[in-house]
């Protein structure tokens, strides 16, 4: 899907949340919850900044600022959520 896609999808979809994952060099899955109406063509572009630093062995507080970047083709729905929420893979 392209981004202009995946943000109709969201929108007939009803979703409320989005979950961006990923997985770090441990082999744990990461992820953070945002609220959908983050969600723009500008997001898919620019990414979501978040500190590297929380996440042990990463990096130092020094270069701790990263880019998680939504997969627009990865969306699927969460089906064990009470609230609509859409998980995406993200690079890092």
């Amino acid at each position: 899907m392209t981004p202009s896609e995946t943000l109709d999808w969201l929108t007939k979809n009803e979703v409320r949340y989005i979950d961006l994952r990923f997985t770090d060099t441990r082999g744990k899955e990461q992820h953070v919850t945002l609220p959908a109406t983050v969600m723009s063509e500008a997001f898919f572009a620019d990414g979501k900044m978040f500190d590297g630093s929380s996440i042990a062995g990463w990096r130092r507080i020094q270069d701790s600022d990263m880019i998680l970047m939504p997969d627009a083709d990865s969306a699927v729905l969460d089906g064990f959520r009470s609230e609509k929420t859409a998980l995406f893979r993200a690079d890092v």
